[in-house]
């Protein structure tokens, strides 16, 4: 089971649950703000440029907010591309597993950089690239990384994702404009200073003929407990020591802890087994709205869930046995109707609902915890399972 970091309740108490559709995703513009203040003010005090991972979060009547602190997006191919250039301000940085010939043309046009995932990758497109007049970037896999979780580890052996920092000879290095790396997942800083002690050798010496590094993702800045002023003083020194433009590219540390899921209970049971659980159905479904909680696995934090109570499995409405968000605490046992709302729901979430057992999407609304004001931006209908098949 992954321990997320996510979970600070914030100003969710305040929210009327019974006041938005069920379900419904909720982003509170408050702490959406409060998150952009720190990675803008983080910014003025190193030049660090940072970018959004829209593969993280890409809401996009969000889009104009986030430019006014961000410096760009980061995106992962075709439709993120033409996403952040149509609704974001600022650079669009676009790095895939693998470019398609039908497509690059159209994402070259689009981006300001374009980073390359292996030497075959490089050599097919780096033309193309320049003709566009892109600037041009590789990823490098350090070989080292304190990801525990297999599925999260980008920077493993065997792993599909970047060159080996020793094949960096085999570049030509007149002909790229800048590196890419990433090997974090949920972290704190310590593991960014220990992977850059681990390749600065190899990448101080090619950096005079280098414009930017890229430190990729996986900075959970915005986290209550991160370690800011070291991460000051390391994007200070990198800089001067490699005299590169640093980038980079938080996708969860932009809207950590700024949005909720809102369900609704709506059956109530218990088997008629002495070891069985009480068991609530919800209309949130882990697998159709919120995956990760199958794919890390990991168990999402509840609203006001009380240390002592009731156990209670929360499950979903599809067919999947196996559709199970997790056992939780009820001071008293669930009512059918009842509202419930499951914590740190923006990122990973939007971006990754399906139509699977024809579940309804979650509505997505914004709300601001300083006003009480509330926006219900999207509505999903039959016509768009309809549409989509």
């Amino acid at each position: 089971m992954l321990q997320t970091m996510g979970g600070n309740p914030r100003n969710f108490h305040k929210l009327d649950l019974y006041s938005l559709p069920s379900p419904c995703f909720v982003i509170d513009k408050k702490a959406l703000r409060s998150n952009l203040k720190v990675l803008q003010k983080l910014k003025f005090e190193t030049n660090v440029k940072i970018l959004i991972a829209l593969k993280a979060f890409s809401t996009l009547s969000l889009a104009p907010l986030i430019s006014e602190y961000l410096d760009g997006c980061c995106s992962s191919g075709l439709y993120e591309t033409k996403l952040a250039a149509k609704y974001f301000r600022g650079e669009v940085s676009t790095f895939s597993p693998a470019f398609k010939s039908s497509e690059f043309e159209e994402i070259a046009s689009l981006s300001n950089h374009v980073i390359f995932n292996s030497l075959n990758q490089f050599n097919n497109f780096y033309n193309i690239a320049k003709r566009s007049k892109k600037e041009v970037g590789i990823r490098v896999n350090p070989l080292y990384s304190e990801v525990t979780n297999p599925k999260y580890n980008s920077a493993g052996v065997c792993s599909r994702l970047g060159i080996h920092i020793n094949d960096l000879k085999k570049i030509d290095i007149e002909k790229i404009d800048g590196i890419h790396f990433h090997t974090l997942c949920e972290q704190n800083f310590q593991p960014l200073q220990n992977t850059w002690d681990q390749i600065k050798n190899s990448i101080i010496p090619l950096s005079k003929k280098l414009k930017w590094i890229n430190l990729g993702g996986g900075h959970h800045i915005t986290r209550e407990d991160y370690e800011l002023s070291q991460l000051r003083t390391f994007l200070k020194k990198i800089s001067v020591e490699t005299n590169c433009q640093i980038y980079i590219e938080p996708g969860e540390a932009v809207v950590l802890d700024s949005g909720v899921l809102i369900g609704e209970i709506v059956d109530f049971f218990k088997p008629n087994n002495r070891l069985s659980p009480y068991i609530a159905i919800t209309d949130i479904s882990a697998t159709s709205h919120i995956p990760d909680v199958l794919e890390a696995p990991y168990r999402p934090a509840l609203l006001n869930e009380p240390r002592e109570g009731y156990e209670v499995v929360l499950g979903g409405p599809s067919c999947l046995a196996g559709d199970v968000i997790g056992k939780y605490k009820f001071k008293n046992l669930p009512l059918i109707g009842e509202r419930i709302a499951l914590l740190d729901q923006a990122h990973y979430t939007m971006v990754k609902t399906s139509f699977f057992n024809g579940i309804k999407l979650p509505s997505i609304a914004l709300w601001d915890s300083e006003t009480d004001n509330i926006d219900i931006i999207k509505q999903f209908s039959y016509k768009d399972f309809e549409n989509k098949l």
